[in-house]
């Protein structure tokens, strides 16, 4: 009982790190951000006996880190090969998948893709983890993703709207 209340503990912890990451109008910000909550999300998951969840959180997080550095397409290729092999390796169910392709999906938009375009293929990540979470009995995760689905779209919305306002605005 005593390691499901902390396990759960770090999964609320997850969820407030995403409102703050989600809410950053700025890509350097939100990869920051990202790298943090996806080590705790890592441990969480961990403390859940949902491996492939954690590892791909783990690896996201070094995904995310490798994401400020470099754009290239190559660099995410790799990333999504290496995690579809982490779950390919790891995976005790078909449902351990969901994750796989939602981290797969952050791959993707974190090197491929940026501003609005990044936060709607985010989006369609967060509604993956959101099913997994919903499997693994994460709490935190559960309200981490419904929240970052609905700051991310607000989020998308307020940029749409600074780009109608000014021109010049480039994301």
């Amino acid at each position: 009982m005593v390691d499901t209340f902390i396990a759960q503990g770090f999964g609320f912890l997850s969820f407030f790190l995403a409102m703050l990451c989600f809410m950053q109008k700025d890509d350097r910000r939100l990869k920051l951000m990202m790298i943090v909550m996806n080590l705790n999300h890592a441990l969480h998951f961990y403390l859940l006996n949902a491996v492939t969840s954690s590892l791909c959180c783990l690896f996201s997080a070094g995904r995310t880190a490798v994401s400020m550095k470099t754009k290239a397409t190559w660099v995410a290729c790799i990333f999504i090969i290496l995690t579809a092999l982490i779950g390919y390796l790891t995976a005790q169910q078909w449902t351990d998948y969901i994750a796989v392709l939602g981290a797969c999906l952050g791959s993707y938009a974190l090197f491929c893709l940026s501003g609005i375009t990044m936060r709607w293929v985010l989006f369609c990540g967060s509604c993956l983890w959101l099913i997994n979470n919903i499997i693994v009995g994460s709490i935190g995760g559960v309200l981490l993703e419904v929240t970052v689905i609905v700051i991310n779209l607000t989020t998308i919305y307020r940029l749409h709207k600074q780009r109608f306002m000014d021109p010049e605005f480039t994301q």
